[in-house]
């Protein structure tokens, strides 16, 4: 597990006590192999997930890590209801957001980590 302040990352296939606070599945599909009564949740925000389009590019062109990142950001920016909603639980205490990739530290979870502590900053963040 990774973590930042409030929020932290780690992998769906991590103990459950391993992670802090609420526990938020960031990824748009369910993870493979995994079934949902084994694992312990306290939201899945799909909104917030790279679309299915942005997920697909990515994974065909892995080393275009900026124009990805670029993308998730615009896509983030599109949806301020969502985010916020993420914003508020992570206000609220600690979070750790969850997701299938190998390395959370280089994936979308991570961009949403830093945008979301971004906006935790600002004037409208933590309400």
């Amino acid at each position: 597990m990774t973590g930042t302040g409030p929020i932290h990352l780690a992998r769906v296939y991590d103990a459950p006590d391993s992670t802090v606070g609420g526990r938020l599945l960031v990824d748009r599909l369910w993870p493979r192999g995994v079934a949902k009564a084994d694992l312990p949740l306290d939201g899945w925000p799909k909104d917030i997930a790279p679309s299915d389009d942005l997920r697909r590019w990515y994974h065909e062109h892995p080393a275009r890590w900026s124009d990805f990142k670029s993308s998730y950001l615009a896509e983030l920016d599109a949806a301020p209801d969502a985010v916020q909603e993420v914003v508020d639980r992570c206000c609220a205490g600690p979070v750790t957001l969850l997701t299938a990739v190998r390395d959370p530290g280089h994936s979308h979870a991570s961009i949403l980590q830093d945008y979301v502590l971004r906006k935790m900053n600002t004037r409208e963040g933590c309400r």
